[in-house]
């Protein structure tokens, strides 16, 4: 009888497990009060820091209520948004999410874009993209959608060419020519500041550059354009929480003139509202 019962709780301890942790594209099932906070995940810079300013300036008026949670890297935001921890994030764009989305097996919905926080290239050792070295070490985004754009960067100033059709999640692989020999270096996106005194060049996600004290604007010796840029950081959620009040409520807070004005004085051409 004792075997039985051993027996039958491990069975029911199996399947609460299976259960809560479900395969790799599951999402728990968490009910989220909709007159409570709503909580959104965010890397510190500049998402907290917008975030923060809607929470003390904007979402009161609105009758929205804020908890704002603080991540420091580009996957535990939407680990704990596939969680249920969190109900929105703000920190990336629509290639990342869609390659995260894919690589684990969820579905991320994209509200609304923000702002855009141009990849820069930065260096301690060259002064001009012109005067970059034979054979000179690059670190770059290890990311798929960072990479990519990463290489673009690199094509769209002629330090090297990619194949026809390379796609936005380019790798080494779909460089054509480079008649530099340039050396890459794939890191994790939150390490590219602290590389700099390791190599020639660095690109820089603008996220981490200004955590770290560089400003796009002005220590870049080149920065990606917003004309018809892909990479505008925006709000996610997922899918059966896009008609949540409060998601769209806060979309449309990020997206007044009030943020816009905010993001244009804070970060003076740092950070750039989505259009």
């Amino acid at each position: 009888m004792l075997r039985k019962i051993t027996i039958a709780l491990a069975s029911v301890g199996l399947l609460a497990g299976l259960t809560a942790c479900g395969g790799s594209g599951s999402v728990t099932s968490v009910k989220a009060d909709p007159n409570g906070p709503l909580k959104v995940a965010v890397n510190p810079v500049p998402h907290g820091e917008i975030l923060k300013y809607v929470k003390d300036n904007l979402a009161a008026k609105a009758g929205l209520k804020l908890q704002i949670v603080e991540f420091s890297d580009y996957v535990q935001p939407n680990t704990a948004l596939q969680e249920g921890r969190v109900q929105a994030n703000y920190f990336q764009h629509v290639p990342y999410m869609e390659e995260f989305a894919t690589s684990k097996g969820i579905k991320l919905t994209f509200v609304a874009p923000v702002h855009l926080e141009p990849l820069g290239v930065y260096s301690k050792k060259v002064k001009d993209l012109r005067a970059v070295p034979q054979g000179a070490t690059v670190a770059i985004p290890n990311d798929p959608a960072n990479l990519g754009r990463a290489l673009k960067l690199f094509a769209d100033n002629g330090l090297i060419t990619l194949k026809p059709g390379a796609p936005q999640s380019a790798t080494e692989r779909d460089v054509a020519s480079n008649p530099k020999g340039l050396k890459f270096r794939p890191l994790k996106a939150a390490q590219l500041p602290r590389s700099l005194a390791d190599v020639d060049l660095a690109v820089i996600n603008g996220n981490y550059a200004i955590e770290t004290g560089l400003s796009p604007a002005k220590d870049a010796l080149v920065l990606e354009k917003a004309a018809g840029n892909p990479y505008a950081n925006g709000l996610v959620t997922l899918p059966q929480n896009k008609d949540d009040a409060r998601v769209k409520k806060l979309a449309g807070l990020l997206r007044s003139p009030e943020v816009r004005k905010f993001i244009q004085q804070k970060y003076a051409g740092s950070v750039l509202p989505a259009v």
